[in-house]
């Protein structure tokens, strides 16, 4: 289960994905591949989840990686470039963003 926590020192990965209601679940089955199939089985990969908006033109995904080296790693690796590239051309646009974790408030 995905854990935020305001003393990890790893890093945080945030990837927005703008889809439209057509491509959503293609994109979705597509990331969802990826993460059981390759991501998840890399060095430093600690979590993940995938979201999806209400009108299914946004996904976003958070994951959280040992170091910044290892979701550059697994971002470098052959097939993930391969996925990547086809994933890329269902998608209007995908950015992924490094952050750190600012704070966490839980009631």
């Amino acid at each position: 289960m995905t854990s935020i926590d305001s003393g990890f020192s790893g890093q945080t990965v945030i990837c927005t994905f703008d889809v439209t209601p057509g491509t959503a679940h293609d994109v979705l089955d597509a990331l969802t591949d990826a993460y059981q199939q390759v991501i998840r089985r890399r060095d430093g990969f600690i979590s993940a989840a995938i979201h999806l908006n209400d009108a299914q033109t946004r996904i976003a995904t958070y994951s959280q990686w040992r170091e910044r080296g290892d979701y550059q790693a697994m971002l470098r690796s052959p097939e993930m470039r391969d996925r990547n590239r086809a994933i890329h051309a269902m998608c209007r646009s995908f950015e992924p963003v490094m952050y750190e974790v600012a704070g966490v408030y839980q009631d």
